[in-house]
């Protein structure tokens, strides 16, 4: 496993999703290795309430050692969504960018009422470099779903092909690749000490470097 840096140059907030991660989900196992990244602990993880999820993650962001990198799965990626929408910010900042892992499609007719508490999903562009990352067989959101979300965020978007839906269940462990994928978010932000991208320079850095470690990972 990966040995990381006791000075970290950004904080790492992950946003599980409904019923939060377990201890094999890849936000976990991030979690205990990685002494720049915690948990924002939204609570009320089996019955989420939007607005309650949405404050807890600005106390969180607000509390954090800026520049804050989120890390969120499924229905977290839409918390962080309606966090930008009803908390504004700066390009950059506090927020200077998010790895955004099969968001849940809360729009969808058979949603779980879990999920249409969070509904619809906002479609503003993130005031920060992103990246979606979605499975071509996730049974909680579709491929072009996902892609729409991505397009409306302003986010480059990864298909990394069948992969579940990109949790424990999914078998992927620590998810290296998923860290080559955090590490281009955290490029693209600046957030290693260097000057912070214009969002087209982000843009541009996010499209070269997460298409080449998407296919060297997934596509041979």
């Amino acid at each position: 496993m990966t040995r990381f840096s006791e000075q970290p140059s950004a904080s790492i907030l992950t946003v599980p999703g409904l019923g939060g991660s377990g201890p094999a989900h890849w936000q976990t196992l991030w979690e205990q290795a990685r002494p720049d990244t915690a948990r924002v602990e939204l609570g009320m993880w089996s019955t989420p309430h939007r607005n309650a999820w949405v404050t807890k993650l600005d106390r969180a962001v607000a509390t954090a050692q800026a520049p804050v990198i989120l890390a969120a799965h499924s229905l977290g990626c839409l918390a962080v969504a309606w966090w930008a929408a009803l908390s504004p910010q700066p390009y950059g900042w506090p927020v200077a960018g998010a790895l955004l892992v099969a968001p849940a499609d809360v729009d969808a007719k058979d949603a779980k009422p879990e999920l249409c508490a969070f509904a619809p999903a906002p479609r503003l562009t993130l005031p920060f470099p992103s990246i979606v990352v979605a499975s071509s067989d996730d049974p909680w959101c579709t491929l072009d779903q996902a892609h729409s979300l991505a397009v409306d965020w302003g986010s480059h978007f990864v298909d990394l092909g069948a992969q579940g839906h990109l949790n424990a269940a999914s078998g992927i462990g620590w998810w290296p690749e998923g860290q080559e994928l955090l590490d281009r978010v955290i490029l693209a932000a600046g957030a290693r000490g260097g000057e912070p991208a214009t969002p087209r320079d982000a843009r541009a850095i996010l499209a070269v470097s997460t298409t080449e470690a998407a296919q060297r990972h997934y596509l041979g």
